[in-house]
């Protein structure tokens, strides 16, 4: 991976919340290829991380995502990322509205995020009048995941991505990412190793805001 691309640089990233330092000073470059594992035990800063990389969050420090500021180029950042939060947002919109807006935002036929849901186990005829905010934990997820993978994204960020889904949507959505675009980034925030070890290739440990280990496996 060394001559790859860099497709997401952090430098002297520090975000703080109300005095309170969640990341310190962490620098890394994430390339094109790499699969990483994103481990470290809760209040270690990875999701603080994956939320500065895409914006959400004010920081000291600079993030350049495929050379664009996350904070100021947001929304065309987005067009390239492909993202599964820890947490469910409410959102109001109907599952029929969902996949209009993600279809029209992403340029992609709605059909694509349909069948990845589908095939985790979600009956999506059945449910497409019911608001998002309303399905069950499992189902948010599985909606969510085809939303990040119906797309072919370059950069894929998914923050515990098989919570919430039972044991033949877990198996499904491992099998997805292993085929998943092998020129792609792909960051998972896990605290489980053992469940994403045969689908990485780097090994990122974060503790206390800082990364302690960075390795290849």
């Amino acid at each position: 991976m060394e001559n790859s691309e860099t497709l997401i640089s952090v430098q002297k990233l520090t975000k703080s919340f109300k005095k309170t330092s969640v990341i310190e000073n962490l620098s890394h470059d994430f390339k094109a290829g790499e699969r990483i594992a994103l481990v470290g035990q809760n209040g270690a800063g990875k999701t603080t991380l994956i939320r500065s990389i895409l914006g959400l969050y004010k920081y000291e420090g600079s993030i350049d995502v495929l050379g664009m500021n996350p904070r100021t180029e947001r929304e065309k950042i987005l067009h390239h990322i492909g993202f599964v939060p820890q947490i469910p947002p409410p959102i109001k919109m109907t599952v029929a509205e969902m996949l209009e807006f993600f279809g029209t935002l992403t340029n992609t036929d709605k059909q694509q995020f349909i069948d990845i849901s589908e095939k985790l186990g979600l009956d999506v005829q059945a449910n497409l009048d019911k608001p998002f905010m309303k399905l069950s934990g499992g189902m948010k997820q599985k909606l969510l995941v085809s939303f990040a993978l119906g797309r072919n994204p370059k950069i894929l960020l998914m923050d515990e991505p098989a919570a919430n889904l039972d044991p033949t949507a877990r198996k499904i959505l491992f099998e997805y990412l292993h085929n998943f675009d092998k020129d792609a980034l792909m960051i998972i925030s896990s605290h489980r190793i053992d469940e994403v070890e045969g689908l990485v290739n780097r090994l990122i440990e974060m503790d206390l805001g800082k990364i302690v280990v960075n390795k290849e496996v």
